[in-house]
């Protein structure tokens, strides 16, 4: 790795703990911060599941930023023990108490980790039901494999993707490049940050005809 590189890495490094100590819910004193080619590894112990994500969310917002490895563990400081059931009753409260999402979304409970499992219509239902259940007491994982229910393809599917990242003010869509085979859909190209990535994706996943996205956008290329 040449001198300029290095430099970046640590102008980087620097702006991610900057970043993850302006972060209100998150103690960044037991967070470890690694940084390689825009690549940034987070390692340590922290408090909640909410905090995890919170650390990786701090991150990615960080200009410069291509990826984050999570390295964190959840190591609660608390000593109020929270059992399978305590949390399967509130996992089951909060999906069923959720207005979107669907009946169809069920979940497993192991220790401290939820899968949820089932078929919806729509990814926004299958992050909505992630979402009610990642910051609940005694979670400290979620695995997601929540499935989009099987829907016909379409000729036109790719042409209204790209329109669609047009009419998105977030966007450059010049930089990225869709195709569409069959129901799923590869984004590529480049963006400036995670941020545009992501609403790329979740422009593909409105589509009426699309059931996998493979987002391959790089963060920071030109």
């Amino acid at each position: 790795m040449g001198t300029a590189a290095t430099h970046s890495d640590l102008d980087v490094q620097t702006a991610v703990q900057d970043e993850l100590q302006w972060t209100p819910d998150v103690d960044a004193a037991g967070i470890g911060v690694a940084v390689e080619d825009g690549t940034v590894a987070l390692s340590g112990e922290v408090d909640t599941y909410s905090e995890r994500l919170a650390a990786k969310h701090a991150a990615l917002r960080v200009q410069g930023v291509t990826a984050v490895v999570d390295g964190l563990t959840v190591h609660p400081k608390a000593t109020l023990p929270v059992s399978e059931t305590d949390i399967a009753r509130e996992v089951d409260r909060a999906l069923r108490g959720a207005s979107n999402v669907p009946d169809s979304v069920k979940a497993e409970i192991e220790g401290h980790r939820v899968t949820l499992r089932g078929e919806v219509e729509w990814d926004y239902q299958r992050r909505a039901a992630r979402r009610v259940v990642q910051y609940l007491k005694g979670v400290y994982t979620v695995n997601n494999m929540i499935t989009i229910t099987a829907r016909p393809s379409a000729a036109d599917a790719g042409e209204r993707i790209r329109k669609a990242l047009v009419r998105n003010a977030q966007l450059d869509a010049n930089t990225i490049d869709v195709s569409v085979s069959g129901t799923t859909v590869t984004l590529t190209g480049h963006v400036r940050s995670w941020a545009e990535k992501r609403q790329a994706g979740m422009a593909a996943w409105a589509s009426p005809h699309v059931t996998d996205v493979d987002n391959h956008i790089v963060v920071g290329a030109s």
